[in-house]
């Protein structure tokens, strides 16, 4: 059990600290159903290995130039409110609900991710961004709460949003798109967890979640070095496989639950 989890926290940081995202959609499913989590005790553990790995991928990626921390941190603010309420909803979902949902989730993620690497091309340059005014400032504003909702209610970073945002809102280049959305989804990770403070995290197994997140951590710091090295278009290609197969089986065992 423990060898699972470390080797699925060594994948899913390796995504975190590539892609800046993605890769955390897979560590509810993870717990859930390698790992034996009940689904509301996973969300709420998925948000302090995430968050965790977060931290430390953020600090890398902003030693070598890579993250705007300001940019970071304005944009985690402004979704906030949306992590807290998304936490306090969660709690009030039942698991098979909470399951169907993170399926669909999953899916919509994979499809991000599609449309991602076949935008990348056509992307605008940096500078050729939203122009500052009410347009630039509703788009982020309306970006971050959704991000934060997500956050809050399934337990993910949410990075999938925020990258392509911090590129066609903001212009920000891709390297620091991703160091960027680390500083998000550590705020947010931050925001949900204290919402959600004391619920879920007593019966814990607090050593395969050590694990579990020591491996995440490990992963996001060779990611981000290997982010200087290799393609990002090919581990996103694989991560979106992936992902999409997990989406099937998620809803495959809790969708006739439902029924």
């Amino acid at each position: 059990m423990v060898l699972l989890a470390i080797v699925a926290g060594l994948l899913i940081g390796l995504s975190l600290g590539t892609l800046g995202g993605g890769g955390s959609i897979l560590t509810v499913p993870v717990l859930v159903y390698l790992l034996g989590q009940d689904p509301h005790q996973a969300t709420t553990a998925s948000l302090l290995v995430v968050g965790l790995a977060a931290v430390i991928g953020a600090v890398t990626h902003a030693r070598a130039g890579r993250a705007r921390v300001r940019t970071g941190l304005a944009f985690g603010l402004l979704g906030v409110a949306g992590s807290y309420a998304g936490s306090l909803a969660s709690a009030a979902v039942p698991a098979r609900f909470l399951l169907a949902g993170f399926g669909l989730l999953m899916l919509a993620v994979a499809a991000a991710m599609l449309l991602r690497r076949r935008a990348t091309g056509r992307t605008r340059p940096p500078g050729h961004h939203l122009r500052p005014g009410p347009r630039r400032v509703a788009a982020v504003a309306a970006t971050a709460t959704g991000v934060g909702l997500i956050t809050g209610f399934f337990g993910v970073g949410g990075g999938f949003v925020v990258v392509p945002s911090l590129v066609l809102v903001l212009g920000l280049d891709m390297p620091t798109a991703v160091g960027t959305s680390l500083i998000v989804i550590a705020a947010n990770s931050a925001t949900a967890l204290a919402a959600r403070a004391g619920h879920a995290m007593v019966s814990f197994d607090w050593g395969l979640i050590a694990a579990f997140a020591t491996a995440a951590v490990l992963g996001t710091l060779a990611g981000t070095k290997a982010a200087r090295r290799i393609r990002p278009q090919h581990l996103s290609a694989a991560f979106t496989v992936l992902i999409t197969l997990v989406a099937a089986f998620t809803l495959a065992r809790s969708v006739p639950r439902i029924a």
